[in-house]
């Protein structure tokens, strides 16, 4: 027992100075972490202008300081934060939503929108926009409350996986505008989704996918109807959109809902040019910033020809309004997390 005590207490000692080493090298890693906010962006221009843009809003007593109040960015979701094609996430939850009640609907099969959707015609579908979306998710929720229509949303997602990668969807984000959120809000901002999906819908995974709370996401909506049962108030939800909160209804939005104009924008198709020119046009140091999709070997490639997520004017004007074009395939180290 003496023999095996003496041993162990050499090797220890052996092993002091490698632990010693360890430890000394452990503040130089944490350090260099701190000072890479961005790892997954690789050394571009376009990296050089998020990170002069945050320094130069946040340096206070400097020309372009915007005091934290007023720190507001702006981001789209389908595109910008997560994977939207080949078609929009939220449109494959209505889908199988859609499949499942058509039995009890059999006036749907009169619908060009309702027949496409049962069929599974992903084209026809796309070419209807976020009205045809918001259509479907009416008829496909009819009667329930905010808080119903969440937690049905969020049981899906739990479920749910893409076709490509057998991954949740909300698995597929984006690790670079994850650290981007971060980033941001490590600097004082506040963070704000705008997407013109249904704003309960994003609810839903916002908090624990992006760190964003619910609050704080602005989408489109049905209409409300007040009521009371059991002698308390409800909330029922319409099969009728009140709101669509895509192209010019996006700097509306963000008008009526977070009250002031954004400092910083962030899209990646023609549904987010209103809101880019919205931010961009305001007085003062602007960052206006847009996701290219380029990359077909580890997410997809497309921009003008595409059903979902189509840019053309917003990339065509991208150079004269200094809007920040990002490559997924030269910018981005990684794309998921």
């Amino acid at each position: 027992m003496a023999h095996e005590t003496i041993t162990r207490l050499a090797a220890q000692r052996r092993a002091l100075p490698a632990l010693a080493a360890a430890l000394a090298v452990a503040p130089r890693i944490v350090a260099a972490q701190a000072a890479d906010p961005l790892p997954s962006w690789r050394d571009t221009p376009r990296r050089r202008a998020l990170l002069d843009f945050v320094a130069a809003v946040t340096t206070e007593g400097g020309p372009d300081y915007v005091p934290p109040a007023a720190r507001i960015a702006v981001f789209d979701n389908d595109g910008t934060l997560w994977v939207e094609q080949p078609v929009y996430t939220q449109l494959t939850f209505m889908l199988d939503r859609i499949r499942a009640m058509a039995p009890q609907n059999p006036g749907w099969a009169a619908d060009p929108l309702f027949r496409a959707a049962i069929a599974g015609d992903v084209r026809t579908l796309a070419a209807g926009g976020a009205e045809g979306l918001l259509k479907l998710a009416g008829a496909a929720q009819p009667g329930n409350t905010p808080e119903e229509f969440r937690r049905i949303a969020a049981e899906w997602q739990a479920t749910a996986r893409d076709p490509r990668w057998g991954q949740p969807y909300t698995r597929l984000v984006y690790q670079p505008m994850l650290e981007l959120l971060a980033y941001l809000r490590a600097k004082g901002f506040d963070t704000f989704i705008v997407s013109g999906g249904g704003v309960e819908f994003v609810r839903a995974f916002s908090q624990d996918v992006y760190g964003i709370p619910m609050h704080q996401v602005v989408g489109s909506t049905f209409a409300l109807t007040p009521g009371e049962a059991d002698g308390r108030i409800t909330l029922t939800r319409e099969p009728r959109v009140d709101f669509i909160d895509d192209g010019p209804g996006k700097p509306v939005g963000i008008a009526r809902h977070i009250g002031q104009r954004p400092v910083a924008a962030f899209g990646n198709s023609d549904g987010d040019w209103h809101m880019l020119r919205y931010t961009t046009e305001g007085p003062g140091r602007r960052l206006g910033m847009i996701v290219r999709h380029d990359d077909a070997e580890r997410e997809y490639a497309y921009d003008r020809e595409s059903h979902v997520g189509r840019l053309s004017r917003a990339l065509d004007e991208a150079p004269q309004r200094r809007w920040q074009v990002v490559s997924m395939r030269g910018d981005w180290a990684r794309i998921f997390p």
